[in-house]
């Protein structure tokens, strides 16, 4: 028995978190008692339910730590307001964690695998994924995808190639989070959601990337507010945050019966908004000038990678894209350029 800080006794907190789960949860919600389970079982923790625990060991692990210097739109930007790859992250989770705590459904698995969904990430954002998947596949390898390197980080990677053995919810999540540049009207979908809190990850993730991408597209000059088409900020709000409110307000709304949607109209406003900012925004010509250097550079540390480190294919790729922008950008020039 404990005693805690009101001079109270309790017993086991984690058994007491689970029954305060039972009881207030949605019927939809994953409890984390009725969790499916790690790879390799392990001794109960008396004052973390399987999900805290999960979500502790994501943000304890060094590949959490490197999303700080790795791209989310703009290459090493010398400001210090745009969004990093971290950043980026931690929205998500802030607006998966408000969603569900309105919806019910267990917050603590929902920040869990929103803190993971893009530790398999590579250098220099999506440039970096579209140079790593061609390599994968002049190799004869499966196309190269952040969402299946996230999941190979968490089972493979991390602690010295012990993975952080992490549950069965957390894993799907992971995988589950990825839709690709496809009309959100059908990319928010999810015909076999793992859970309801993966779903939740899924849009959050869209919520967060075209809100702040757009945010930091403005601040870095590259449109103008009259560049934005009208209706979006007539109808999603004028600012970063009232648009993102706007957003969580509708999804929130309209999700029932274990079912993550927005209304039809809203839902119209956000596709509107990622066709612009993928026709003006990552295809931009200052971004897209600087794609044949990011490919220079992986490609020849890939190469590095294959003949002086005698690394196989699959492992020289998860090096890669395990790397932070500047290491690449360092060890390239360290290995490149000539020594006076």
């Amino acid at each position: 028995m404990t005693i805690n800080m009101d001079g109270k006794e309790f017993g086991n907190i984690r058994e007491d978190w689970e029954r305060h789960e039972a009881e207030w949860l949605s019927r939809y919600a994953c409890l984390a008692s009725m969790s499916k389970g790690r790879e390799r079982e392990e001794e109960p923790c008396p004052m973390r339910t399987v999900f805290q625990r999960d979500r502790d060991r994501v943000i304890h692990s060094k590949s959490f730590r490197r999303l700080k210097h790795k791209t989310q739109v703009l290459l090493l930007p010398e400001s210090d307001h745009p969004r990093t790859r971290l950043t980026h992250t931690l929205e998500v989770a802030q607006i998966a964690r408000t969603i569900s705590r309105t919806l019910r459904l267990n917050e603590d698995l929902t920040e869990a695998i929103a803190l993971a969904h893009d530790l398999g990430h590579t250098p220099f954002g999506h440039m970096g994924e579209h140079v790593l998947s061609g390599i994968a596949r002049s190799e004869g390898l499966p196309a190269f995808r952040h969402a299946e390197q996230s999941l190979r980080v968490v089972d493979l990677l991390e602690r010295g190639g012990k993975g952080l053995n992490l549950t069965w919810e957390v894993r799907m999540g992971i995988i589950q989070h990825s839709k690709g540049q496809v009309d959100v009207r059908k990319g928010f979908g999810l015909a076999d959601p793992s859970t309801v809190e993966a779903w939740v990850v899924r849009v959050s993730d869209s919520i967060a990337y075209l809100n702040h991408d757009l945010d930091d597209a403005l601040g870095a000059g590259f449109i103008k507010i009259g560049d934005v088409p009208e209706g979006i900020l007539e109808n999603l709000g004028p600012s970063h945050g009232k648009r993102i409110g706007t957003l969580v307000r509708d999804v929130t709304a309209n999700s029932a019966d274990g079912q993550i949607r927005f209304s039809n109209e809203i839902l119209s406003h956000v596709e509107s908004l990622r066709k612009f900012l993928f026709n003006s925004v990552y295809r931009h010509e200052t971004i897209r000038r600087e794609e044949p250097k990011v490919e220079n550079i992986l490609r020849f540390l890939y190469k590095y990678a294959r003949d002086d480190m005698n690394l196989g294919a699959r492992e020289a790729l998860d090096v890669i894209s395990g790397m932070t922008d500047r290491y690449a950008l360092h060890l390239f020039r360290d290995i490149a350029e000539p020594r006076a």
